[in-house]
């Protein structure tokens, strides 16, 4: 495992936590950044699941593939696993809060943060709406994905 290691957290682990991964793998991929990457649900709603369909088809619209990545859940190893973990709104960062060990090391931060002007502000939760809703999502994540790239290859500058 390299020394930056970034896990993507949202509820269920099956629109915007594999859709943040999947744009951070490409990102990092592009500036030759030694991460390693993943994604977890704060519920166990899907664990075992791949991605909504509709994740996967806006991913793959994007050039990422993430039909092979399944749902789990956020555990405590993962504070003392991960260096970063990214979620999506304040209620999964309240939800992953309240899972930190005494000895988690992982920062725990909203996506948006590294992007100018968006520290703070959720992701949107695409569920319940349709391919544009989707694509909306995709581009907040990938706008985080690029950001926290930015950020983490500055540091290794």
């Amino acid at each position: 495992m390299s020394d930056t290691s970034i896990l993507f957290v949202c509820l269920g682990n099956i629109c915007r936590s594999p859709m943040a991964e999947g744009a951070f793998r490409k990102r990092a991929d592009e500036a030759g950044l030694d991460v390693t990457i993943d994604s977890a649900g704060t519920a166990n709603y899907h664990v075992g699941d791949p991605p909504d369909e509709r994740a996967i088809e806006t991913a793959r619209d994007n050039d990422v593939d993430i039909s092979m990545l399944r749902g789990r859940r956020i555990k405590a190893d993962d504070f003392r696993n991960f260096s970063h973990i990214v979620v999506m709104d304040e209620q999964n960062r309240a939800d992953v809060e309240a899972l930190r060990p005494d000895d988690g090391k992982a920062t725990v931060m909203m996506a948006l943060d590294p992007v100018p002007g968006q520290q703070g502000r959720a992701i949107a939760d695409p569920w319940y709406g349709d391919e544009t809703d989707f694509a909306a999502t995709w581009k907040e994540v990938d706008a985080a994905a690029s950001a926290l790239v930015g950020v983490l290859a500055a540091e290794e500058a």
